[in-house]
């Protein structure tokens, strides 16, 4: 079993780090508030860095360079929290950019360095590493690291116009490829990275890092701040150009030249990572009081055809990857639609957890959304993994572009208004009520909840109908029915004689006629697997 965290830090380490550390940042003359040292100017632009980026893919890959890995593997969470970034360090504090940025400290799960370089018009220089940007205790392990140790990563802050942007950030790039963003409701949730290989073949999954960035920080609010990333790995090597605003969540542009350097089974483009434990259709009991817990509740698909698709999430017994084969598609996203706080009930805000939204910018061909859910008891693992696979092979020398659009929102950006969304999926034993169940033992009843679109303006004397469909067994027929007291539809339906170890496909969307009246739910149904 694979574990797909953002590192070790996933859950407890890097949401603790986001909280607790102050901002800091460094100044180059453009931006000339504090005095730092900078590394020599160099020319830079995009193509240059494309440019490496293809020679580093012929070449034999090597590993980046860990500082003084016997005092980094002792900088755990506790020492990382009481390694603080002095804040009148912080890039733009004090202007002209519109974001202060700050850089993070190596650690245990960082021991890596990255890299930082500032932009001014066509030249950069790295932002060199001194402990004196930290406060720390006086014996703490981390002041034994080289002059040369570097950062691990960096995240942009809330507009220097905000009282409180020393204290809240929106967007961090930590952590091999990976990067986040707090969204529209100002909490961090499911990452983002740069590209996944062999995710879910036999092989062992390869993690490639960022191992350069080139900052060229926004001028003002609104503008983009433009970040440029040299990525490596054992199998492919990268250029990335991201261009990021940030609205009333954050917008993300991303144009990917990719290189790889040896053939690759599984090539993953723009990847999504999140966390699901459990939701009110999979439920163990006396494992956790909560009602629900996830950073995401399902994937949401709007294929080349115009079809839109709700696949709810999984925790399966085994690692599985559903495929769902397609040609130039509009986009597709890890979305938690699931907004009621009393669904879960703690204080880690799952209520508020951003939805994620691939939008490509050019035909990307043939290919599939592919979908990996992997086993976890806890909520501390990224679980959930998505990906574009292209169709073509990919062999030595093989050479890709990528341009697509990240959303970072509380809700899907490209809503089809007359479609109804999925509300809710449950899931309980087959039958009707006050029946004797014990007639259809190997009956499963299925609940699913539709609301929004053109259902609001029908009644019972013109229902919808319910179109469903399994792999395996049969289905009695669908009962379509508004829900008292709400403006929400239900299709019920059972499903018999489904019975071994392998997952059940169904699929199920409400209709008049020929016309749709909501988006396609598909649902992935282990028979052995207890619903609650």
């Amino acid at each position: 079993m694979r574990m797909h965290n953002v590192t070790p830090d996933r859950r407890e380490f890097i949401c603790g780090l986001l909280g607790s550390l102050a901002s800091a940042g460094i100044a180059d003359q453009a931006f000339a508030q504090n005095s730092h040292p900078m590394g020599p100017s160099q020319p830079f632009s995009f193509e240059g860095l494309i440019e490496r980026a293809k020679q580093r893919s012929a070449e034999p890959y090597k590993q980046p360079y860990r500082p003084a890995p016997e005092i980094v593997s002792k900088i755990d969470y506790a020492t990382h929290g009481k390694i603080v970034f002095k804040a009148d360090q912080a890039l733009n504090a004090n202007g002209p950019g519109a974001y202060p940025i700050e850089f993070f400290h190596l650690g245990m799960y960082f021991p890596k360095k990255v890299s930082i370089n500032l932009i001014e018009s066509e030249t950069s220089q790295e932002i060199l590493f001194s402990a004196d940007y930290f406060d720390m205790p006086k014996d703490s392990v981390a002041r034994g690291l080289p002059s040369d140790a570097g950062f691990a990563g960096f995240r942009l802050h809330e507009s220097r116009r905000r009282k409180d942007w020393k204290h809240q950030d929106w967007m961090v790039f930590l952590g091999a490829s990976y990067f986040r963003s707090i969204g529209s409701l100002n909490q961090y949730g499911l990452s983002a990275r740069g590209i996944a290989v062999d995710v879910s073949v036999p092989t062992p999954e390869e993690f490639p890092d960022f191992v350069e960035f080139y900052i060229d920080p926004a001028r003002k609010e609104g503008d983009p701040t433009f970040v440029y990333a040299l990525l490596d790995g054992p199998s492919i090597s990268g250029a990335y150009k991201f261009a990021v605003i940030r609205t009333d969540g954050a917008v993300m542009d991303v144009d990917a030249r990719l290189f790889a350097r040896r053939p690759i089974q599984q090539l993953g483009i723009a990847p999504l990572t999140s966390m699901f434990w459990y939701g009110e259709y999979n439920r163990m009991r006396l494992i956790d009081w909560r009602p629900e817990v996830h950073d995401s509740d399902g994937i949401a698909l709007w294929t080349g055809k115009g079809e839109r698709i709700w696949r709810p999430l999984n925790n399966p017994r085994r690692v599985v990857t559903s495929s769902f084969q397609d040609t130039n598609p509009l986009g597709f996203g890890l979305l938690q639609r699931d907004r009621n706080i009393e669904n879960y009930l703690d204080g880690v805000n799952y209520d508020r957890r951003p939805s994620l939204w691939v939008q490509p910018l050019h035909d990307w061909g043939k290919g599939s959304v592919q979908l990996v859910e992997i086993p976890t008891q806890d909520e501390i693992h990224d679980n959930i993994v998505a990906f574009w696979v292209p169709e073509q092979a990919i062999e030595a020398g093989t050479s890709l572009n990528f341009r697509y659009r990240l959303h970072w929102r509380a809700e899907e950006p490209f809503p089809a208004e007359q479609l109804a969304d999925v509300f809710a999926t449950r899931i309980g034993r087959g039958g009707e009520p006050g029946q004797d169940h014990t007639a259809t033992p190997d009956a499963v009843k299925f609940v699913v909840e539709f609301e929004g679109g053109a259902l609001a303006g029908l009644t019972t004397e013109a229902p919808p109908q319910g179109t469903a469909s399994t792999s395996r067994g049969m289905l009695t027929d669908v009962i379509v029915e508004p829900i008292p007291r709400t403006e929400r539809w239900r299709a019920r339906f059972d499903l018999k004689g489904a019975d071994g170890v392998d997952p059940v496909e169904l699929r199920l969307f409400l209709h008049i006629g020929e016309q749709a009246f909501s988006e396609t739910w598909a649902f992935q149904f282990w028979p052995d697997q207890p619903a609650g």
